[in-house]
């Protein structure tokens, strides 16, 4: 028990969990912490510690209630202590909506049905009480990629135009974000519990919400439909596009606006992939990029990136482009 974090047993204890089980699970964060605890009556909760000042869990906690109470499946929340970073929370078990998938192929389609019904079902809701998606945090993000991924491929870039392409393509966007819905920002198989069989149609939790903002529904369908971590065919997506559109009944700038987040949410995930190596030593990031250029080579070709486009062609060379990002050293 000597790798227990201090408090750990003395917040469980006012929690009404003392004496419970207590097994660390192996992360990828360095200062957020989860482990699984079993009470002697045989009662199971997962416990995060994500303590000041690298870590804060009030914004998880925000957003967890709110989703809680618009009947979305976030974690219940069974005890806090913010100051401390503790948060006791429903365990939603072990099956990944990305590994259950490895392990049950026949049950993509079911399953990312379920994944697109929740997100439509939280379209209908109103935005909740969250900073907007606006166009600094859009530029900021896209900004990754050349402050990262440009550099560590030896590229000199115009930065300044660079930007104003990704203003001009995503300004026409912007309108359509008012009033806008929530947007969990990081939502894909990894981050999706199933809680029973999709094909059976049952219930799947939300994780890793805590940087939630109020923006445009396609963000959320990009991160789905356009994954990082995991290949999702060009007809899977354009299947789960129709069954979004039937049940959302989007406008019809849809298809614009969806390429645009799509290109814009890769270009962000490229730098961060980049800077994960880079600055943080985590080389295995690296093998995801090419999967995420080709969706953000695909997104470019819509008219609407067509400043976006034009940059990429006079700024990255073919080569790169090609070969999925090229080589990164």
């Amino acid at each position: 028990m000597s790798d227990l974090p201090d408090g750990i047993e003395e917040f469980l204890g006012k929690a009404g969990w003392g004496g419970a089980d207590i097994d660390p699970i192996p992360g990828d964060a360095s200062f957020r912490r989860y482990f699984r605890i079993k009470s002697a009556g045989g009662k199971k909760a997962m416990l995060m510690h994500a303590p000041p000042p690298h870590e804060d869990p009030k914004p998880f906690l925000h957003v967890a209630g709110w989703l809680s109470d618009h009947n979305m499946r976030a974690p219940e929340i069974y005890a806090a202590d913010a100051a401390q970073g503790w948060v006791l929370l429903e365990d939603f078990g072990d099956d990944r909506m990305r590994d259950w998938l490895d392990d049950h192929p026949a049950g993509e389609a079911p399953a990312y049905e379920v994944a697109i019904d929740a997100l439509a079902a939280l379209h209908q809701r109103p935005p909740g009480p969250f900073a907007p998606y606006d166009m600094p945090t859009y530029l900021r993000e896209t900004g990754l990629l050349t402050e990262w991924y440009a550099p560590a491929q030896g590229l000199t870039v115009d930065k300044a135009a660079y930007e104003a392409a990704w203003e001009e393509a995503l300004a026409p966007m912007m309108q359509r974000q008012s009033p806008g819905v929530t947007v969990l920002r990081d939502y894909h198989a990894e981050n999706i519990m199933l809680l029973g069989d999709p094909v059976a149609r049952a219930p799947q939790g939300l994780i890793d919400f805590q940087d939630a903002l109020v923006g445009h529904p396609a963000y959320d369908l990009v991160s789905l439909l356009q994954d990082a971590r995991r290949e999702v065919s060009e007809d899977l997506e354009s299947a789960m596009l129709d069954r979004y559109r039937q049940l959302a009944s989007p406008d019809h700038h849809f298809e614009a606006d969806y390429a645009r987040l799509g290109a814009q949410r890769n270009a962000k995930i490229v730098g961060i992939f980049t800077r994960l190596y880079k600055r943080d030593e985590k080389p295995r990031y690296l093998d995801l990029i090419p999967r995420v250029w080709a969706a953000m080579e695909r997104d470019l070709t819509h008219p609407a990136l067509g400043p976006v486009a034009r940059w990429f062609d006079s700024n990255i060379p073919d080569e790169l482009r090609h070969s999925g990002g090229g080589t990164i050293t």
